[in-house]
Parts: structure tokens; sequence; C-alpha cells
């Protein structure tokens, strides 16, 4: 078996639809899909990625995310909340995101438990589904529930957890396969980088031999 490191972060919408193709790449092939969520680049890169006097990239972004679901038939609404605090006209991220580290850390946790890539599917598809309010009340511990997992449970284990030495690792393992953003996925030292590059990905599989039988 072949490992298929996916590089994922709970705020990108390319994250959220690229996930059902990698339900079906674990189905179709030899290969161990391991989960390794990371920061959103709003956080790991800041004020180098935007530049709040041009919002051509922003703006760009927002668009071809929401053509590209309607493409694939997903429902896609941007997160209330936003998984990250920011101002989106300036671009200003605040110093606390206790969100997008709560749910970077159910991953990796949900990871550990053999079940990474089914969480990241279970809560991406709540997240920017429309659902308001995902954060609160039951919706994450539904999410979660379906695929096997008790959010409570889950929680517990994360204050034994160094949260942010998994993440470090996952930003560490990003940067050494020579990218930066997300979704990426790595086969054997290379990167196949964005959701429309599964396609991609499934070619080299094949060249490989892993397609089951």
């Amino acid at each position: 078996m072949t490992d298929v490191d996916v590089f994922w972060s709970f705020r990108s919408p390319y994250s959220y639809l690229v996930t059902p193709d990698l339900l079906r790449l674990r189905s179709d092939y030899d290969v161990d899909v391991r989960f390794r969520p990371v920061l959103p680049i709003a956080l790991r890169a800041k004020a180098a990625v935007f530049d709040a006097s041009d919002k051509k990239r922003p703006h760009y972004i927002g668009m071809d995310s929401h053509r590209r679901a309607e493409f694939l038939g997903l429902p896609m609404v941007w997160p209330n909340p936003d998984p990250v605090a920011q101002n989106m006209e300036t671009f200003e991220v605040l110093d606390e995101q206790p969100l997008i580290w709560r749910m970077t850390g159910l991953g990796i946790e949900a990871e550990r438990r053999g079940k990474g890539i089914d969480f990241a599917h279970a809560a991406s598809a709540l997240i920017w589904s429309g659902t308001k309010d995902w954060d609160k009340g039951d919706h994450l511990a539904k999410a979660a529930s379906q695929i096997g997992l008790d959010l409570g449970d889950m929680e517990a284990a994360l204050k034994d957890l160094d949260v942010k030495a998994e993440v470090d690792k996952n930003h560490a393992a990003l940067e050494e396969a020579g990218h930066w953003g997300v979704p990426t996925m790595v086969v054997n030292g290379e990167p196949f980088f964005g959701q429309d590059r599964i396609d991609t990905l499934r070619w080299r599989l094949d060249k490989l031999g892993l397609k089951k039988t």
C-alpha cells in the first residue's frame, strides 16, 4: 500500500471540494489516504499573501470556488462563522484564532483514530453547506457521529495532544514536498496541487499500478 498525504485546510473551499474525490480515491486504489491538516494560508503567510489594495485574488477565488462547486454539484456557501477571524476588507487576522485551531486539532485527532479524511468530509460538508452557527449546538457532534466518532471524546483527547507541534510537522512536510497551498496531495514525494489535479493524481496512481482490481 502506498501513502497519499493530503495537506488540507478547514478554511479552504478547494479543500472542501476535493474531499469527495479523495474518498473515491481511497476506494479505487490500494492507497492509505493520510489526512494532514494545516493552518490556512491567511495564518501561515498573513500579509505576504493578500494585499488589501489589490483584491483581485480573493475575488477570483470566491468566484471560481462557487463556480467549481456548481460544476461538481456540491452546495457551497461561505461559512458562518468563518473558521478564521479575519477582516475581509483589510485582510487583517486576529491573534486569537480558537475556531480554526479547534477544527485543525479535531482533524489531527480524527486521523489518529484512523478516520481523518472521513472527518474532513463530514465536517467540511457541514461548514460549507450553509449551516449557520455550524460550530454551535450539536452540529459537529452529529457530523462526527455519522462516521463513528464521538466529538466529546475527541475534544477530551486534545487536552493531552500538542496540536501546535503536530501542525508544525504538517507545515514542514508540505514545504518539504515543494508546495505551500491546499489541497496538496503528495505521492512518493511528488506533489499534486489543487482540487482540479485529482485526475492527474489518479493517472499517476494508475501508472504506479495501484488501481484495485
